[in-house]
């Protein structure tokens, strides 16, 4: 799935010339909680959230304690700067709309950012907020696979092994009727865990019976 199969099309945009109450308004009035700064061109440069009002003056918002006098006009600016341009962010984490899903939630996982705009050479097309990568989780189906007992095992068995490490030499896997059993010693809480969402998440698997123990340490 691509950041085009999710984005949000049409959203609301500001100039770094707008004033600062202007981006407020259209983000109560359009319920968002950021805005895309695009210049003459309609060339991104820029961001303005929620975060970025907390310091406002008419908020009493906080000073640095110890202010060097870069840090001080560059608080001034984000305090009492009436233009956009002021309180912007100006290092935007941006994706390509071909750019996948995964990427793009990794991308806000690093930045700790709650949206991405989506760009089509060079210019915006969308974005992708958190509320959308929520949305791709409840549409995404889950893998199909063949039903009968023995093919349950097998595609548990393989998962278990490409995606925790979990070989047949730690965990044993059998099915009856749909019913998992599973068997062995896994290093953790967490591993014993991860194997339940595992096989939770594996189409046809009426239940499972547990005998999986966490190695001593």
């Amino acid at each position: 799935m691509k950041a085009r199969d999710i984005m949000t099309v049409g959203c609301m945009v500001v100039s770094a010339d707008n004033s600062v109450r202007h981006a407020a308004r259209i983000m109560l009035d359009s319920g968002v909680s950021g805005l895309p700064v695009l210049d003459d061109t309609g060339r991104i440069i820029g961001i303005i959230t929620e975060g970025d009002l907390l310091r406002r003056m008419e908020l009493g918002g906080p000073r640095p304690r110890i202010p060097t006098p870069e840090r001080r006009a560059i608080d001034y600016l984000k305090r009492q700067g009436w233009k956009v341009a002021d309180v912007m962010s100006r290092d935007v984490v941006i994706a390509d709309e071909n750019e996948s899903v995964d990427s793009i939630a990794a991308l806000m996982a690093e930045h700790g950012v709650k949206r991405v705009p989506v760009l089509r050479d060079g210019k915006l097309v969308g974005m992708v907020t958190r509320r959308d990568l929520l949305k791709a989780i409840c549409a995404a189906p889950q893998e199909p696979i063949a039903s009968g007992d023995a093919a349950i095992a097998r595609t548990i068995r393989t998962r278990l092994d490409q995606d925790l490490g979990l070989g047949k030499d730690r965990v044993n896997v059998s099915v009856r009727r749909g019913v998992v059993h599973l068997g062995g010693t896994v290093g953790s809480e967490a591993e014993r865990e991860a194997v339940r969402a595992l096989v939770e998440d594996v189409s046809n698997v009426n239940g499972i019976e547990f005998d999986l123990s966490v190695a001593a340490r």
